[in-house]
């Protein structure tokens, strides 16, 4: 957004340079980016003064040529040069002196160096239009009409305007401060100063106009809407001081009555939209919708397809404008204009944001418009342009001002308590300052007690409406720069340290995982309704169905990692790559009864062959533990320690395991059921582990416990077990873990038997217990001790049958 200090100075007195204007804004939240200099004419004709042409005869030797000499208000008159066929003595002239640099309207710079042209020295050039970038006209040198003394800067001449103009970075909550007039507000504040806005004054009826009724359909999408009609326009240029202030903004001067609404909007912050009076069938304007894909033409002459749910201005036979967007073709000021319909309304910011978007047109009015306008500024800024109308382009009033206000909008009422602003601002702020700070920023002060007050704001504070707001607000006005930091830092809440970052968590076990040969997949998250209506245990009803499908194999987003992972897989059998290891991290979607869900998993799959067949030894298959050691793995690098782990026999495993940590599930380890396989078209046995991603990253730690190598040595017993074939290692290990007391280093596995030689339904387990104390050598009779709890709680907890 770009500010001009000279239009700044306008709504209050400012002595204060532009880098001084630009720190007090920046540090009170309006960032500054940078600062402009804005010339109405390049270069500001430094160096062109007003001359006297005292001679002019023909040059010597060239007949196209003459030599002239000039008053230029020096001690001797210079001898120039001029082919132009104009120049004659006694002519008040602009020439540009020896080391001027002048900018012609077309081509590059040029400064001027003493030369001699054709054997005659040339101290300066008199000036045509063009080459001194006042015009395109170059049949001859300017002649003034002047009583201004030789020797004076064409700059008084041509009352050039030098600007100095603020790029601000503005940011979406500070709606009120997108004008001269809301920029003008903070530095009230700041510097203590009062605004100057010109009297809002009487409009009377001047003459007689067409008659405008105006219908608004909805208060809500339209809370306020004014107009007023104006006669007897001339639509012409704008003045030069008009141009030169949208030009300073980086805008192009169009006509008077477009330059004033566009004058307006930047100065005051409130969009304006002139209606050409005649082209408003049965002289009606209405406020309200039309129908979805009816036709509508806009300034730009495109045709647009409305959606039906744009706000739009319009009379009986159709649309007018995009309220609060973009005006229609047919009815906008042209040269032939010369009766208008003034429109200054506010718009709910809802209803404008969702046109500007749908139609992918952003403009000024529409960037206010969606953050939010004042309420109580149309009625006002109408009077202010309608001055300028009157004053620029002729214009009489021939209507009363049509002002429909149904249900105003109400001011904020905040309470505000000194402790909550001394706590969240870090420093005691005195009740004095407080109220102070407020009322310069028009917050009204109502209630006043010891504890605190009533703070009342404008509509306008679009972002000025809760306590915290008000507390934001003291501060930046008293300073950010105020508030000194403690030398100890600290906080009023428990923040997790240190803060993951996501990204290297990933990464991290993207690497793990990558060093042990497995292949990273990145699959569509589109995949095909049939594989949840299908597969058994996805639930159909809650697939998020894309509307504007590009086909039916895209039609939904998937629920689950596992069918767009064995369509890699079935992709790299089918051209014999049949040894696979891969993963992936992505995104599974859900539709709930509130809405949609969606989460991070990270699936692995397993299928072929661990090793391939050589002299050494026989091809091996994967084996269910081969996927469980690396989740294992993966677990214990996010120093995650699984809780409860359960068989698990229902789709989509053949067998498997499910993981728990605490009450909720990481993740599922198992067997792809063939049935699954044969709807991905995979024709080889895949194992497939797919972990919550996102409950991972939310368990894991970066701190891992350590202790001291212990002096003593390890002890190892061992102990077969028989028990049914439905209990599980992990259960047998909890009771190990549970009852071996702090003696018990590890339980591993080393054998398990299912045969003849025990009873159907069971199997046997070989087990190693590792037994070590860190302050004493363990003796017979207390590993003997421990090994006795041990075999007794198997015997209990699980059943089990000891071998010896």
């Amino acid at each position: 957004m770009k500010i001009s200090i000279n239009r700044l100075k306008n709504h209050l007195q400012l002595t204060e340079s532009p880098e001084e204007i630009a720190a007090l804004l920046t540090r009170s939240g309006l960032e500054v980016e940078g600062i402009e200099e804005f010339e109405s004419i390049k270069g500001a004709l430094e160096g062109v003064v007003i001359g006297e042409v005292l001679t002019c005869e023909k040059h010597p030797d060239a007949d196209k040529l003459s030599l002239t000499t000039v008053d230029v208000g020096l001690d001797t008159p210079s001898q120039i040069v001029c082919g132009a066929p104009n120049v004659a003595a006694g002519q008040k002239v602009l020439v540009a002196k020896v080391g001027t640099t002048i900018y012609p309207t077309s081509g590059d710079p040029l400064t001027l160096k003493k030369a001699k042209i054709r054997g005659q020295v040339s101290e300066g050039m008199i000036c045509a239009e063009d080459e001194l970038g006042l015009g395109t006209s170059h049949a001859g040198i300017m002649v003034l009409n002047t009583d201004l003394p030789n020797g004076t800067p064409a700059s008084q001449l041509l009352e050039i305007s030098q600007d100095q103009v603020l790029e601000i970075g503005l940011t979406p909550n500070r709606a009120d401060a997108a004008s001269h007039l809301g920029v003008a507000r903070d530095l009230k504040a700041l510097l203590g100063r009062d605004i100057i806005l010109p009297a809002e004054g009487e409009m009377k009826k001047e003459a007689d106009g067409p008659t405008i009724t105006v219908e608004v359909e909805n208060a809500d999408d339209c809370p306020r809407y004014a107009g007023v009609v104006v006669t007897d326009l001339k639509v012409a240029p704008s003045p030069q001081w008009l141009q030169n202030f949208l030009r300073s903004l980086d805008l192009e001067p169009i006509n008077n009555v477009v330059d004033i609404t566009n004058f307006i909007l930047h100065d005051l912050g409130q969009p304006l939209h002139a209606f050409d009076a005649d082209k408003i069938s049965e002289g009606k304007i209405i406020v309200g919708k039309l129908p979805k894909d009816t036709k509508f033409v806009t300034l730009d002459e495109k045709e647009r397809k409305l959606s039906g749910e744009e706000l739009m201005i319009k009379d009986p036979k159709g649309g007018l404008c995009i309220a609060g967007v973009f005006g229609g073709e047919g009815s906008g000021v042209s040269d032939e204009t010369t009766s208008i319909f003034l429109e200054s309304a506010y718009f709910s910011p809802d209803i404008i944001r969702k046109g500007s978007q749908f139609h992918g047109l952003k403009t000024d009015a529409s960037f206010r418009f969606e953050r939010g306008t004042d309420p109580n500024m149309p009625v006002y800024a109408l009077k202010q342009a309608v001055k300028l109308l009157q004053e620029i382009a002729g214009g009489k009033v021939a209507s009363d001002i049509v002002d429909l206000y149904p249900n105003p909008i109400e001011d904020f009422v905040i309470d505000v308590e000194y402790g909550h602003v001394n706590r969240l601002i870090g420093k005691k702020i005195e009740p004095s300052e407080v109220k102070s700070i407020l009322e310069s920023l028009d917050i009204q002060v109502k209630n006043e007690t010891a504890e605190g007050l009533t703070a009342i704001a404008k509509p306008y504070r679009v972002d000025v409406t809760r306590e915290a707001d008000i507390i934001e607000e003291i501060l930046r006005i008293h300073g950010f720069h105020q508030v000194l930091l403690a030398e100890n830092l600290k906080t009023d809440y428990l923040a997790e340290h240190p803060v993951k970052d996501l990204n290297k968590l990933q990464y991290r076990l993207t690497e793990i995982l990558s060093g042990q040969g497995y292949f990273e997949m990145i699959t569509n998250s589109l995949t095909k309704p049939s594989y949840a209506e299908k597969s058994g245990y996805l639930d159909p009803t809650k697939s998020v169905e894309i509307y504007n499908k590009l086909s039916e194999d895209l039609g939904v987003m998937r629920q689950t990692l596992l069918f767009t992972g064995l369509e890699v897989l079935a992709r790299n059998i089918n051209r014999r790559q049949t040894d696979l290891k891969t993963f992936e991290f992505g995104t599974v979607y859900q539709k709930t009864e509130d809405g949609y869900k969606e989460g991070r998993r990270l699936a692995i799959f397993h299928s072929g062959n661990k090793s391939s067949e050589s002299w050494i030894e026989p091809a091996r298959p994967f084996a269910f533990a081969d996927l469980y050691s690396t989740v294992e793995k993966i677990l214990d690098k996010l120093n995650i320690n699984i809780g409860d782990v359960s068989m698990v026999e229902t789709a989509p495993f053949a067998y498997g395991l499910k993981l728990m940590l605490g009450q909720k599930e990481i993740g599922s380890i198992g067997l792809v059921d063939d049935k699954l396989l044969k709807l991905a078209e995979v024709r080889q046995e895949v194992f497939f582990a797919e972990l919550d991603w996102d409950l991972l990253c939310k368990k894991a730690s970066g701190l891992k416990s350590y202790e001291e190598i212990s002096k003593f040595p390890e002890v190892r017993r061992d102990l077969s077990l028989v028990i049914d074939k439905t209990v599980t290692f992990d259960q047998v290990k909890s009771v190990g873990i549970k009852f071996g007391g702090k003696l018990l280093r590890r339980i591993g596995v080393f054998d398990v038997y299912q045969g003849d030689k025990i009873d159907a339904g069971k199997k046997a387990y070989a087990l190693s217990f590792h037994l070590q104390d860190q302050e004493n050598t363990l003796t017979d009779k207390v590993i003997d001790k421990t090994m006795s709890k041990l075999i007794q709680a198997f015997e209990k907890e699980v059943g089990a049958l000891i071998r010896t």
